[in-house]
């Protein structure tokens, strides 16, 4: 059979350790403490073949890309990358475990599209060889390609579908789709395909359909419009790409030059500061100078006139003997030493006064030399500024000659891709129109020979028995008669609908449901993924509650820790690859032969991103 197989999920992110879980080849039981990750591993395998989105949790922040290892049908390894809140996986045909930095082998649609040839789900359909099998889509028989999110839903079931209340085999709970997804379950239980019809549209068809038909014409014309050249989505994608790696290498030249800038500036401002304060300090010292040198002046002045005062008292007669000049006395009337005493006086007050001003003169001298030693360095270093100041100067004005066109060039960038973007946006928004046209077309068909309703007794008894030996393989109470309804796509036992039984007994005949018609494909060679996740399979009721109006979703039955060991002996010996998440225990004999992590807070593994 062609059946794919899980081998590992990994997140990887830079300088953070790969968060890993590698499957078993037949049975792998996650189990441990609530709010560890565990059902984010289901939510997560779900994304990774084809979901559309998933929430991620705060463990989550710094993990970049998301791997999940497959087998596929021929042996061969093939690692599917995908980013989170992206549409795009990459596609590596080895076994990668780490962050990936090489180029993919192969870059696909995530989501399938019914437009898109390049989607996950046609390259794994193709590898499967579903890629031409076609499934009702409609009453009138109207046929479209099966895709692998027909096969992830019957496979993989989250915590919340298992005790949902819409019926196994439905995907969106909706009329239009209810056709497809039955089937979907009557393909798997055949294993043959809906031949494509020959249908067309009738008249009140075209009444309905002509008058949207044609809207939907205009609004794709009026897009048309709006597109400011034909460029091919393609060409567009590739000249993105090419503006966004000219963005950053623009943006890279912006900031280089920008630093440099403002390296420049900032070297300026310290040396503007420098000649400020040498400013300050010149003319402190001019000023010092100029006083200085003004009273050096009248030092020497002082002293000149010193020196007539000798000279004139020479000349004068002062310093001779006579009339004293200085009080008219005659000789004969003078004391004897009068002339002389009055003479030498006035001399020693000349030298006196002389010898004073002479040295504060040397004094003065000696600090009118440091001032002018130091004004001759101020002015040096001043002139040393003044030039780093012109380099600088010149510096600034060439990095902004610079930052002018660099800053034109990437506002020219970034306006050429938002003119992508946009036209990018139209082109997505009338490949989205198209996809409704293309689907109002198809809708309604009336066939010129209508196909087969339901699936042959004979196929719904042979898969009925393999639902009940489950269900008694796993000693599940008060489950009888069990088997599938395919008039309402419901599951009856025990004489009543799934939907009208308490959330443990839907949880246990969602997951006996889902392993029975994994291991009837898988038995008969039928097409099927190969392997289920299951996701709180089994919930332990130890006692039986009674309903109240405030709580009606009580279980109807006890289901008791038999059941849980039942069910983990029956999966050991299921035949193809199985995946359960469960918080209780499995059971020791499971722990010794499947493939188990152990999520808990108090020692081991405490969760999946922890």
């Amino acid at each position: 059979m062609s059946s794919l197989q899980l081998v590992h999920l990994t997140y990887a992110g830079a300088d953070k350790p790969p968060a890993r879980i590698v499957f078993g080849p037949e049975l792998t039981a996650i189990y441990g403490a609530s709010d560890t990750g565990k059902t984010f591993i289901v939510r997560s395998i779900e994304y990774m073949l084809g979901g559309a989105q998933l929430t991620m949790v705060p463990e989550a922040e710094g993990y970049t890309q998301i791997l999940l290892g497959l087998l596929l049908p021929d042996g061969s390894p093939l690692t599917l990358v995908r980013r989170p809140g992206t549409n795009s996986t990459h596609l590596h045909r080895e076994d990668l475990r780490d962050l990936v930095h090489r180029p993919a082998d192969a870059i696909v649609t995530s989501v399938h599209n019914a437009r898109s040839k390049n989607s996950l789900s046609v390259h794994l359909m193709r590898a499967m060889r579903l890629d031409e099998t076609l499934i009702r889509k409609n009453e009138a028989g109207g046929t479209r390609p099966l895709t692998l999110a027909d096969l992830v839903h019957l496979s993989v079931v989250t915590e919340d579908r298992m005790i949902g209340m819409l019926p196994p085999v439905v995907r969106t709970g909706t009329t239009t789709t209810r056709t497809a997804e039955t089937s979907v379950m009557r393909f798997l239980l055949t294993g043959e395909g809906d031949p494509p019809v020959d249908t067309g549209p009738n008249a009140g068809q075209r009444r309905v359909n002509k008058g949207k038909i044609g809207l939907l014409d205009q609004l794709v014309l009026d897009l048309y419009a709006k597109l400011e050249s034909p460029e091919p989505e393609r060409e567009l994608k590739d000249r993105l790409a090419r503006v966004k790696s000219a963005i950053n290498m623009q943006s890279a030249a912006l900031r280089t030059a920008d630093d440099n800038h403002r390296d420049a500036v900032r070297e300026r401002m310290t040396h503007a500061r420098r000649r400020q304060s040498l400013d300050e300090r010149l003319a402190e010292v001019s000023d010092l100078l100029g006083r200085f040198r003004l009273l050096e002046s009248q030092y020497r002045s002082d002293l000149e006139r010193l020196v007539m005062v000798n000279e004139a008292g020479s000349i004068l007669g002062y310093f001779r003997v006579g009339t004293c000049v200085f009080c008219g006395a005659d000789p004969e009337h003078q004391h004897p030493s009068h002339s002389q005493q009055e003479a030498t006086q006035l001399h020693i007050a000349v030298q006196a006064e002389a010898a004073k001003t002479t040295g504060l003169l040397a004094d003065l001298l000696l600090t009118i030399d440091d001032l002018a030693q130091e004004q001759a360095a101020i002015t040096q270093e001043w002139q040393t500024a003044t030039n780093n100041l012109e380099t600088l100067d010149a510096r600034i004005a060439e990095a902004e000659s610079q930052l002018v066109p660099l800053r034109e060039e990437l506002q020219e960038l970034l306006d050429a891709r938002s003119q992508v973007e946009r036209a990018l946006e139209l082109h997505a928004r009338i490949a989205e129109l198209e996809d409704k046209r293309s689907r109002l077309d198809g809708e309604g068909a009336v066939p010129t020979s209508r196909p087969a309703d339901y699936i042959p007794a004979a196929i719904i008894n042979d898969f009925d028995s393999v639902l009940q030996t489950t269900l008694r393989t796993w000693e599940v109470p008060a489950v009888e008669n069990s088997g599938y309804d395919q008039y309402n796509a419901e599951i009856q036992a025990g004489g009543r609908p799934r939907i009208g039984r308490g959330k443990g007994v839907r949880s246990v005949l969602h997951s006996a449901f889902t392993t029975s018609l994994a291991r009837y494909c898988i038995e008969r060679d039928h097409p099927h993924l190969g392997f289920v996740v299951l996701d709180s399979p089994v919930v332990t009721y130890r006692q039986p509650v009674k309903s109240t109006p405030q709580d009606p979703d009580v279980p109807d039955v006890r289901i008791t820790s038999t059941v849980v060991d039942r069910f983990y002996e029956d999966m050991l010996a299921f035949p193809g690859q199985a995946v359960i998440i469960e918080n209780g225990d499995p059971p020791m004999g499971v722990l010794s032969e499947a493939t188990t992590y152990n999520f808990t807070a108090a020692d081991g593994r405490p969760g999946f991103l922890l």
